[in-house]
């Protein structure tokens, strides 16, 4: 059993490890999705799904709260799926393993699928129990947030009647977020000319690794290295030394992940080695240096290989590639003028692939503008169109419009301060809450969202701290006896 079962609120930690024991990689939710229904079904709720496959469990309000406003409860089931390099993982098949780590429980290897495992069993807590306070509830469990947002973007709104969603996907335990950015997806492709390898080179793979990665919204202002990004420097610094050429690129994994991993393979010519690796060692250090500071546990290295290749990509795509990933936005592009601190508009190059010959980019623009994404978007897709690439921009959804005068915040904020002394932080968030897109099919309602503590979500160093979920689930409970009549 696993050792998270035991900590309080146990009935969290309980559904916590109930649904990380099914695997529920976005896109592929249908045992999640099963698990959610049987799980209604056995309360005796009424459980119902929609055609995309959103879950909807709705449990009538307890004495006393029937003339309330109906609660909407919003997560989303599934989860970004990450591992170490030397993790052995099946996401597809093995439930997700969690140990204690003094504060903070953690996954081993893997992500931990806090985000929003957390705000899922949450909802589940109010819905099985059998002693908290509420007024009726409507808890609607969302697909494939994390891989473009499908289950809110095709939400059958029929299906609910709550004036008030409370969305339990914000990471910090003191924040209330009201805010959130859009974003729109930039795949490119691009078909290299390949020349077979001269005899007199040698095949070379470099690796880049240990970085921190991240979650490409919230940790974007951060200053993290891109995988992507090191390689290119470092492969661009060979470059000048010598003919040295791309065979192969595997960087990065999800596209809305900072990537934390590299692996390139790069014809050398053996005349004037030295000097190439020489040019490697010394971009290696300038960025060991650069990132000291943000990226301490940073790999880089280099050795000799033979995997068989006969082909390499011409010289002319390969400056190419240097060229086009060099001038790709990456990070913060622009800081609001409006909410001192938070960022408005960014990009993340999250994944680089060069395999036989086609080298493809993935990366994920977000803004709390909607010109502002329209025009960083914009700038990559020039970008990529001037050296020949075909570009795709899919996935687009909307930004939630902060609400300061929203009567929900005005509650929360009050028992908040009643609670625990202090004022919360109201924020907008540069992640994409699924807030933005539900407010389109329930304009009536009044949305807010808060959660616990996690840290370094999308990234196998995924961590909730223990205490802030005692604090979450005692807020949530005291939330519900403040919602307002109809």
């Amino acid at each position: 059993m696993s050792e998270a079962r035991q900590l309080e609120p146990q009935i969290i930690w309980n559904h916590f490890e109930d649904l990380n024991a099914v695997p529920r990689p976005s896109k592929k939710e249908e045992r999640v999705i099963q698990f959610m229904l049987d799980f209604g079904n056995r309360l005796g709720l009424e459980t119902v799904r929609d055609a995309i496959g959103n879950v909807i469990i709705k449990k009538p309000a307890t004495k006393g709260y029937e003339n309330r406003e109906t609660v909407i409860l919003q997560s989303h089931i599934d989860m970004v799926h990450q591992k170490n390099a030397s993790t052995v993982f099946d996401f597809n098949e093995e439930g997700i393993r969690s140990y204690i780590d003094g504060e903070w429980v953690k996954a081993e290897g893997t992500t931990l699928g806090a985000d929003n495992g957390m705000g899922v069993a949450a909802a589940m807590s109010l819905l099985s129990s059998t002693d908290v306070e509420h007024p009726a509830l409507e808890a609607l469990f969302t697909i494939d947030e994390e891989t473009g947002m499908t289950g809110a973007k095709e939400l059958d709104p029929s299906f609910l009647s709550g004036k008030i969603l409370l969305n339990l996907d914000t990471e910090d335990d003191d924040e209330f977020s009201v805010g959130c950015a859009g974003g729109i997806d930039t795949n490119t492709s691009y078909t290299c000319d390949l020349e077979t390898i001269p005899s007199d080179h040698v095949l070379m793979q470099i690796t880049v690794n240990g970085l921190k990665g991240g979650h490409s919204g919230m940790d974007i202002h951060l200053g993290r290295g891109n995988a992507n990004k090191w390689m290119n420097r470092l492969v661009y610094n060979m470059s000048k030394a010598g003919d040295v050429r791309f065979v192969s690129i595997e960087g990065g994994s999800l596209r809305n992940a900072i990537p934390r991993e590299s692996v390139a393979i790069v014809a050398v010519p053996r005349t004037g080695k030295e000097k190439i690796l020489a040019a490697f060692d010394e971009m290696k250090t300038v960025l060991l240096q650069e990132f000291s500071i943000v990226e301490e546990d940073a790999k880089i290295q280099i050795e000799p290989i033979a995997n068989g290749a006969s082909k390499m990509v011409s010289r002319k795509d390969h400056d190419a590639i240097i060229s086009v990933i060099y001038t790709a936005p990456n990070g913060v592009w622009a800081m609001s003028e409006k909410i001192n601190g938070l960022v408005e508009t960014s990009s993340s190059l999250a994944r680089v692939i060069v395999k036989d010959g086609v080298f493809e980019t993935k990366s994920l623009q977000r803004s709390m503008l909607e010109t502002g994404k329209d025009d960083i978007a914009t700038a990559i897709r020039f970008n990529f169109e001037h050296i020949g690439a075909t570009v795709q921009q899919s996935g687009d959804y909307p930004g939630w419009a902060p609400n300061p005068g929203s009567p929900i915040l005005k509650v929360l904020e009050k028992r908040y301060r009643e609670m625990f002394n202090e004022a919360p932080q109201v924020k907008a968030c540069h992640a994409g809450l699924e807030c933005g897109i539900l407010s389109k099919h329930l304009p009536a309602c009044d949305m807010i969202s808060f959660g616990p503590t996690i840290r370094n979500p999308h990234s196998p160093d995924e961590k909730v701290n223990i205490a802030s979920v005692q604090k979450f689930w005692r807020f949530l409970k005291a939330v519900m006896k403040e919602i307002p009549a109809k």
